[in-house]
């Protein structure tokens, strides 16, 4: 087959590595990539990282309003479509390059196949809640990666398109984990491997876009009194210009690379996030982890009592996190080997 693969940004890189290596020994693969993430570091370097092959076409989209980037993306998307004639389109997580593929492709009658459906925060606040809901409905091929999302899809009407695959980014973790831990670099000269630290991470509209919200997170965070490195995302970056703040314990950092990411989540003692990826990759490296969040996705990683949600604005923040301790065993809910079933399923389309 013809296969289209589309990727926007950094979750969607990390997914598409270990899929493209499998699925380029049974079919011709064209990987688009939209430019949704145009940071290097975000884009071009995990490509590199993670050695995924150039993309056939970079579409160079850039940042815009939601309803705009989306359609930038759809039209051009459109246009590749119909040029390649592909048999079958691949998209992956939430954002708007994963809608703007599932609509143009369904708009032309391309069959597509949605990996990790089926995840509802119930917040529709989130732009990625609008995004996975379209994707799932639309497309032809829903592959779940847990338990809880198959069940929601066949709630939704949806379980005769459903597979339970697991989640691939298991074998992402897997197979780069080895590499990182033997390639990382320290930024500023930590020495990760000896220190104690925090990881954090923030990227949330709803605690990044607003100063007063996004300073008033940084300054609870600094009466946790301990190590926090944090690197920044280029849309907090944007935020932090404008805030007097200087954390006496937090560590700022230009973004990280994939593998130095995944060695510095490694040595880390717990991590803090709003990320959906990284509650699963922090679930996979067995670490705690604190999601400053009301909701999440990922509610197998609470229930198994490895991941926290808290409030940003609980005044008790830093007592949460300093009190929560994780069990001694884990189930693998997000499944193993699971590149092999999903090109197991495409090869039989």
């Amino acid at each position: 087959m013809k296969i289209i693969s589309i990727v926007g940004a950094r979750p969607q890189f990390i997914k598409l590595a270990p899929l493209s290596a499998k699925l380029s020994e049974f079919h011709e693969e064209i990987i688009v990539h939209t430019g949704q993430h145009y940071d290097y570091t975000m884009s071009e370097r995990i490509f590199s990282d993670l050695g995924i092959r150039n993309p056939d076409h970079h579409l160079g989209i850039g940042s815009a309003s939601h309803a705009v980037q989306t359609g930038n993306m759809m039209k051009v998307l459109e246009e590749v479509m119909l040029a390649a004639r592909p048999d079958l389109v691949i998209i992956f997580g939430d954002t708007n390059s994963t809608m703007a593929g599932a609509l143009a492709a369904s708009k032309i009658n391309i069959p597509i196949v949605h990996v990790e459906a089926g995840l509802r925060s119930y917040n529709r606040a989130m732009p990625e809640e609008i995004n996975r809901i379209v994707a799932d409905h639309a497309s032809d091929y829903l592959f779940a990666p847990t338990r809880t999302a198959e069940g929601i899809l066949q709630g939704e009407g949806l379980g005769d398109r459903t597979y339970l695959t697991g989640d691939i980014m298991v074998d992402t973790i897997t197979e780069n984990l080895p590499v990182a831990l033997k390639n990382y670099t320290s930024p500023e000269g930590l020495d990760i491997e000896n220190l104690e630290y925090n990881l954090l991470t923030l990227h949330r509209n709803y605690n990044v876009d607003n100063p007063g919200i996004l300073k008033g997170i940084l300054k609870k965070l600094e009466d946790l009194g301990e190590v926090i490195i944090f690197p920044v995302h280029p849309r907090t970056m944007k935020m932090l210009e404008g805030i007097d703040f200087n954390g006496r314990n937090i560590v700022f950092t230009e973004p990280i690379g994939y593998l130095d990411f995944v060695a510095f989540e490694n040595f880390s003692k717990r991590i803090i996030t709003d990320s959906g990826g990284i509650q699963k990759e922090a679930y996979i490296l067995r670490k705690p982890c604190i999601t400053l969040r009301t909701e999440t996705e990922w509610t197998e990683t609470v229930r198994e009592g490895w991941n926290l949600l808290v409030d940003p604005s609980d005044e008790a923040m830093c007592e949460k996190i300093t009190a929560f301790r994780v069990p001694l065993e884990q189930n693998q809910v997000f499944g193993e080997k699971v590149t092999e079933r999903m090109v197991e399923i495409i090869n039989g389309i």
